[in-house]
């Protein structure tokens, strides 16, 4: 039995769960996985069975418990350093945490006005200046990325940046946000991630 259990929600919908699930897959790290399917009677209470804070995703490790999907990619990457979720390099370390962090309490326009749905692909339609303030500042982050990096991915190999910045890479494709080259690159390299397809699939099956 893997040591790890994730507890996650809906994979159509839950941002927060498809970054935790991604960086373990990805580093191929063993999971047990509980679903609880959001937006359901109960679902609070289902949830704060593991954890007080009734949000998805929850690491269950033995005794230890971890909330918040970046705090759970910290504790993936403390205990598996071989899996390089973070880089080896300070700086480059302290740059990944920055942008990690950056994603996780920022770009709350684009989040409520294109919530994550991996089984649709909708009309393009305009975007308010604050969202569009949001999708500048993303594509503007990926580039220094990609620039100072060499791409693929935004630290040059996969590191938690990207499991970080995943769904905002389905969001781009759900509303067909028009990017500039290299970030509709960096889009489809994220996208094309056998866990991502992979996610997508599961996502069709979901029944909600």
């Amino acid at each position: 039995m893997a040591p790890y259990t994730l507890v996650v929600g809906n994979k159509a919908y839950s941002s927060w769960s498809l970054r935790a699930w991604l960086a373990m897959r990805h580093a191929g790290i063993a999971f047990n996985e509980v679903r609880i399917p959001l937006y359901q009677d109960g679902h609070v209470a289902k949830i704060r069975g593991y954890s007080a804070a009734g949000k998805v995703p929850v690491l269950i490790h033995g005794a230890t418990t971890v909330w918040e999907s970046l705090a759970i990619c910290e504790y993936l990457a403390e205990r598996h350093p071989d899996k390089q979720l973070l880089p080896a390099d300070a700086a480059a370390r302290a740059y990944a945490r920055s942008i990690s962090t950056e994603m996780h309490a920022g770009f709350s326009a684009l989040r409520s006005a294109m919530g994550m749905n991996v089984r649709r692909v909708l009309p393009r339609g305009s975007v308010s200046t604050e969202v569009a303030s949001d999708i500048a500042r993303i594509e503007a982050i990926w580039n220094e990325s990609l620039r100072r990096w060499g791409g693929p991915f935004l630290l040059g190999a996969f590191t938690i940046a990207d499991a970080m910045y995943a769904p905002v890479a389905t969001r781009f494709r759900t509303y067909g946000v028009e990017l500039d080259p290299a970030c509709k690159d960096y889009v489809d390299a994220v996208l094309n991630l056998p866990c991502m397809v992979a996610w997508y699939r599961l996502a069709e099956a979901d029944d909600e």
